[in-house]
């Protein structure tokens, strides 16, 4: 390394705030970017380092700042989140960019507006995981139009946002820090259980958020940067975390190492280097970089690699020489790194200790799990804990002619409620111990012939309509393709032909109208308002779903951190609270500005207040200003998103946002 800097080709857009992971063959994908704070760009590129070159890529639906891009395991990539503008809030609509023709594929039955940079992982179930911020976790499965399915709730009972997270073995993910005030807590979850669950672990010894935690190839967890003080992004003396600390996933605790030099937090990042030290860069602004070293590098000789294939298919042997054959107890492969805001969103970690000595080296086999997905790995040997250098090999999907295929399931269909049956699956490749999976579980299965093979479904899998993936797993943990099964409900199912919507007609409640070849429901009556502006009155609604019940007396507890739409009502101190306007959480009494009291009655709550006048005052430094005060700075408008004594709207942006009047 030459710990230089060279610049590159422009992209052609501003990708600050984008999302960005590496693709199976080692480019670089980037969604969405910078129009201003809470407005995203929907533009989307891939760069090419071995020409330097940039190519766009198709726009998404709609912009996105501080969006999540996954790739998954047939080479597309997901992306979610990301704020439109401050109107909008976040993009609700999760996109599938298709790698085989360069397009978006909208899963539109699985819209849902999540935090932005939320954290997503491929599961072994082949679904991605929400592991966070919010406390609820769930599947979404990329499948056709999409589907959420919740998962667990997390043990730290609020918004993990400026927190990170990592998934230290196939399956098993870690969360820690985060949160304002922040804490020092972290958890676990296994994926690979029947019923996964989030279970508490140590603590670290200091709060910290805007930290970053970055996966060692011995297994451990590194925790580096962040602040410990209350509000964004907290840099006053005292409050920045130089130490570093260290995760064991054995003890399932933490150990205090050497501190650093300078505050790293909001827009720091930390990743690992193929020589297994640890590069900080960033944070408020700094350019100067710091390098860690962590205690194995201090623990004996490192183990040398003389030489490792360029590529290797996923689940095939390959050898790799060193004089130190003898000694090697492991091997790591930990996906290149690509972090951005806490989140690294190219994760793959995978050890094995299946080692067989050869002459001049040694014979592993490489990962085949749908969590460590093909692309570019740095591959550790490891000498009783001390990781070698890495050597960087390319890990590719299985050979299509070595893979099961699914091509037909009979039947393909059930009714809700019906009895326990047997499927039968069509396709090539099977062998003897070829396993049939529903939505990731095994099931008892007979093998016919290399084409076919039988499965016992129970009544309980077709209890309730859905959508279940059938796949096929070989003994060497090869997976094939997927075909949906359908369960549909056993009642007839609503009509989906409506009224188009008419201009300035009445509709109550529950009204149903087709506007612009979609489907809308009229949240409450209204002396019909334009759909598609008046998201007040009126949310998209898919055909499957029941119309909702008229509004009564009884409504949810208020959650800290979770996200409320505009009109929602919530129960706090034996109160009811009407959000105003969409909002993450805040609290009823104290956010004035997107709360307002509301007493129940079966008419419709009052619209938000008409918007404000386009004058404002000049922005006054020391003055006290309420929540929902709107200032004029530097010929730009700002809004108070809470009280404050007079801080800098262009500074303070946990304070001030920018307003569109």
């Amino acid at each position: 390394m030459s710990g230089s800097v060279t610049a590159l080709s422009r992209i052609g857009f501003d990708p600050f705030c984008s999302a960005h992971t590496f693709l199976p063959d080692g480019r670089l994908f980037v969604a969405g970017g910078h129009i201003d704070n809470w407005v995203g760009l929907p533009d989307a590129a891939i760069y090419n380092p071995v020409n330097n070159s940039w190519t766009r890529q198709a726009r998404m639906n709609l912009g996105r700042w501080y969006p999540t891009v996954t790739g998954l395991p047939n080479g597309d990539v997901l992306v979610v989140s990301g704020a439109v503008d401050t109107p909008n809030g976040t993009n609700p609509l999760p996109q599938v960019w298709q790698a085989a023709t360069g397009t978006w594929r909208d899963l539109t039955a699985a819209q849902l507006s999540l935090p932005i940079y939320p954290y997503m992982f491929v599961a072994p179930n082949g679904s991605v995981f929400n592991a966070g911020p919010e406390v609820a976790t769930r599947y979404l499965n990329t499948a056709g139009t999409g589907a959420w399915s919740f998962v667990a709730n997390r043990t730290f009972n609020a918004v993990r946002d400026y927190g990170s997270a990592v998934m230290y073995a196939p399956g098993k993910i870690l969360t820690v820090g985060g949160s304002d005030p922040p804490t020092n807590t972290a958890e676990v979850i296994d994926l690979n259980a029947a019923t996964p669950s989030w279970r508490a672990v140590g603590s670290m010894s200091v709060a910290r958020r805007s930290m970053n935690a970055t996966m060692l190839p011995d297994g451990t967890v590194l925790t580096t940067g962040g602040t410990r003080g209350p509000g964004f992004n907290n840099g006053s003396p005292g409050m920045p975390v130089l130490e570093a600390e260290l995760w064991n996933p054995v003890t399932e605790s933490w150990r205090l190492m050497a501190a650093g030099r300078l505050a790293r937090i909001y827009h720091s990042t930390a990743l690992l280097l193929p020589d297994a030290r640890v590069l900080v860069a960033g944070g408020n602004g700094l350019t100067q970089t710091e390098i860690f070293s962590p205690p194995y590098l201090f623990a004996g000789a490192r183990p040398v690699i003389s030489s490792a294939p360029a590529s290797v298919n996923k689940g095939q042997s390959l050898f790799v020489g060193t004089p130190d054959a003898a000694g090697i107890d492991a091997v790591s492969w930990i996906a290149l790194p690509s972090v951005t805001h806490t989140n690294n969103m190219h994760q793959g970690f995978f050890s094995s200790t299946s080692i067989t000595q050869a002459a001049g080296g040694i014979n592993i086999v490489a990962p085949n799990s749908l969590t460590v997905p093909a692309g570019h790995y740095m591959v550790f040997l490891l000498k009783n804990g001390v990781p070698s250098t890495a050597r960087v090999i390319q890990l590719t999907p299985q050979s299509s002619s070595l893979l099961s295929a699914v091509s037909s399931l009979a039947p393909a269909t059930a009714t809700a409620g019906g009895p326990s049956f047997s499927l039968t699956v069509k396709g090539s490749n099977f062998v003897t111990a070829s396993v049939v999976r529903w939505n990731g579980s095994s099931r008892t299965t007979t093998f016919v012939n290399s084409g076919q093979l039988s499965a016992a479904i129970a009544a309980g899998d077709i209890a309730a309509a859905g959508t279940a993936q059938i796949t096929v797993v070989n003994p060497d943990t090869s997976t094939s393709n997927a075909l949906s099964f359908t369960t549909t409900s056993s009642s007839p199912p609503a009509t989906c032909t409506f009224s188009n919507w008419v201009q300035g007609k009445q509709y109550a409640a529950g009204s149903i109208v087709s506007y612009n070849s979609k489907l809308y429901i009229a949240k409450f009556a209204n002396p019909g308002y334009d759909p598609t502006i008046s998201t007040y009155f009126w949310a998209v609604y898919f055909c499957s779903e029941a119309p909702p019940p008229p509004p009564t007396c009884t409504f949810s507890n208020w959650v800290q951190g979770q996200q409320y739409a505009a009109g929602s009502v919530v129960s706090y101190n034996s109160k009811l609270y009407i959000a105003k306007f969409a909002n993450p959480g805040y609290d009823p009494t104290i956010s004035t500005y997107f709360w307002a009291v509301y007493s129940c009655s079966e008419a419709p709550p009052p619209p938000p207040p008409p918007p404000p006048t386009c004058t404002f005052s000049n922005w006054v430094q020391g003055q006290q200003y309420a929540a929902g005060s709107v200032v004029s700075y530097n010929s730009k408008l700002y809004i108070a998103k809470f009280a404050n004594p007079g801080y800098n709207p262009t500074i303070s942006t946990y304070f001030w946002a920018p307003y569109a009047c």
